[in-house]
């Protein structure tokens, strides 16, 4: 393995469309989503290891998280987890942790990737990080993982490439914030756009250059630590200065306003499992054609239904079609799947309701 290789995974996030499962205490990258054994940040752990060592996966999380990482990742140790003490979303902890690295080594290459994808081609995924790896390694590039459309998505954002490019690895012309529908079908038609995966690649001298010109006050916040970082006193500068940081996006940061970004179009099949109904897509069906997590079903004119309840518990359905159905602790949600981009609203519901340990 080559140990220039280094990663930042994302396990900050709260997964709020999957509650009653993922909570503020226990979000969704700690759950095993598709009942296969493994927790989604244990399975996107497991992707990163065949191609990066394990000694330089590094987990972004918040504070609250760190127990939770070092239990489910028992191979990490607790220098990798990189704690953020305040939500500052993408920019600040990915600074952050480049110039954490870049200290460390700064002949480093990166990849960005969240920690609740799934992806099940592995080895295509390992295969098409090292082609961006291999690019970044001999240019000043800031790259990104594009997901070829297959419908018109108004949930994602969108990546606009070069349409004369001939080659695997593609200049990006922009980035397009999510679409109407109508906008969506006319990204597709034209077929030079991707869906924005969230998943970056560079070298770690690229990308704190990248901050340093687009985010020159960003930049300075986090440099001013460099004395500090992977040291006893990094805590105690990041608990004092990281609240400071502003709460802006990668993409905002830098990707947009840089003129070195390129998109490899990805080869394998990706789920970003940020809704009930994209896991319901992902699991396999029943003959009722409903998705059907730990339960023991005895089912009659029912189809179409999401169902997730703890470990062989029985459930009966008669007569209900196209719903969300979640067991979990004192909470059951039993919800239209064509209204689940609703669930935050109502989630809110019932911590205003019912009190904030519902949530």
């Amino acid at each position: 393995m080559n140990k220039n290789y280094y990663a930042i995974l994302m396990a900050g996030g709260v997964g709020s469309r999957f509650w009653p499962v993922s909570t503020q205490d226990f979000p969704k990258q700690f759950h095993d989503m598709l009942g296969t054994g493994d927790t989604l940040i244990q399975k996107t752990f497991q992707r990163l290891a065949h191609l990066i060592p394990k000694e330089n996966i590094y987990i972004l999380t918040n504070e609250r998280y760190n127990d939770l990482v070092l239990e489910q990742l028992p191979e990490v140790t607790q220098k990798q987890v990189v704690l953020e003490p305040a939500m500052r979303n993408t920019a600040p902890c990915i600074l952050y942790a480049s110039l954490k690295i870049q200290k460390e080594n700064p002949d480093a290459l990166m990849i960005v990737a969240p920690s609740d994808h799934w992806i099940e081609d592995e080895a295509t995924f390992s295969k098409n990080v090292e082609q961006a790896f291999e690019f970044c390694a001999s240019n000043d590039a800031l790259m990104t993982l594009g997901i070829q459309p297959t419908f018109p998505n108004t949930g994602y954002g969108y990546i606009e490439f070069d349409k004369q490019a001939e080659n695997t690895i593609k200049p990006v012309n922009q980035f397009r914030e999510k679409p109407d529908y109508e906008t969506a079908k006319g990204f597709i038609e034209q077929g030079n756009f991707l869906w924005n995966a969230g998943i970056f690649m560079w070298s770690v001298k690229s990308v704190v250059e990248a901050f340093k010109g687009n985010q020159p006050k960003l930049f300075q916040l986090f440099e001013s630590g460099i004395s500090a970082y992977n040291t006893d006193t990094e805590s105690d500068f990041i608990k004092e200065n990281y609240p400071r940081a502003e709460n802006i996006s990668v993409d905002y940061a830098i990707m947009e306003k840089s003129s070195n970004v390129y998109v490899i179009g990805a080869e394998f099949d990706w789920n970003d499992l940020g809704t009930w109904g994209s896991l319901y897509d992902k699991l396999k069906k029943d003959e009722n054609n409903n998705a059907v997590v730990n339960a023991r079903t005895l089912v009659e004119d029912a189809s179409g239904n999401m169902l997730r309840t703890k470990k062989d518990k029985i459930v009966v359905l008669d007569g209900l079609n196209d719903y969300i159905i979640v067991d979990k602790d004192e909470v059951l949600l039993i919800f239209p799947k064509s209204k689940e981009q609703d669930i935050k609203k109502v989630l809110q519901a019932v911590k205003d309701k019912f009190g904030k340990q519902y949530g």
